[in-house]
């Protein structure tokens, strides 16, 4: 009974509109300050200061401050996770009449999904990954083999340090867009952060979504053979 109480007051939080645009702009793995979440939440100020205090008590997201502001990010990679099946299980339900954003195409084709690529980005990575033998994923978790320590390693992954942050190593995560998974665990926010390293992606503002630079776009074609 209790679990169900506990089930049912996260749903209560995350079903809010406004909270539930919060988290989704957090999806992107950085921390916003309150303004930004106001903004995405087209909520006032005062309204957004008691949604992120039913958030952070909730555990959902932790508070950061720096210098004189104060920043929000997701609390675990576990409520990125949580948000990302939302997100599936919704669009797998039945047909809803919603106008096409803005953001729509760029985010079915790149964007971050908390600290690991995804969209057509992510699923081909994990492809490419897979195809060449370097991981093997599948319902229940996945793994780097032999040759993908080489290959990870030869790109610039610190695949040790990777192996001793407190969270799933390798694992698959379904894509709600591409509907086919993609590379999570630390191993898939690393492959992420050297690709963010290298300069390879873009952030469009207000969104989620990555813009495949054309050092990315070389990048992407040699050394994983994908083109987007």
């Amino acid at each position: 009974m209790n679990e169900s109480v506990q089930i049912a007051e996260i749903a209560a939080l995350v079903g809010d509109p406004a909270r539930a645009n919060m988290l989704s702009a957090l999806m992107d793995g950085r921390a916003l300050t309150a303004g930004e979440l106001a903004y995405a939440a087209g909520v006032s100020p005062q309204t957004t200061s008691g949604h992120l205090a039913k958030l952070t008590e909730a555990r959902l997201l932790v508070p950061q401050k720096q210098g004189r502001h104060r920043y929000y990010r997701l609390a675990t990679p576990s409520v990125g996770r949580m948000i990302e099946g939302i997100m599936a299980v919704a669009a797998d339900g039945p047909p809803r009449h919603s106008p096409p954003g803005k953001f729509d195409a760029a985010l079915r084709n790149a964007r971050t999904c908390y600290d690991h690529f995804a969209g057509r980005l992510g699923v081909g990575l994990a492809d490419a990954l897979v195809e060449r033998g370097h991981v093997v994923l599948a319902d229940e978790g996945g793994e780097v083999t032999e040759s993908g320590v080489d290959f990870l390693a030869e790109f610039g992954l610190d695949l040790a340090a990777a192996q001793q942050r407190r969270r799933a190593f390798c694992r698959p995560c379904l894509d709600w867009t591409e509907r086919r998974p993609h590379l999570a665990g630390a191993v898939g926010a690393a492959l992420a952060a050297r690709c963010f390293d290298l300069r390879w992606f873009e952030r469009m503002r207000d969104s989620r979504a990555l813009v495949v630079t054309p050092a990315g776009g070389r990048g992407l074609a040699e050394v994983f053979g994908l083109s987007l």
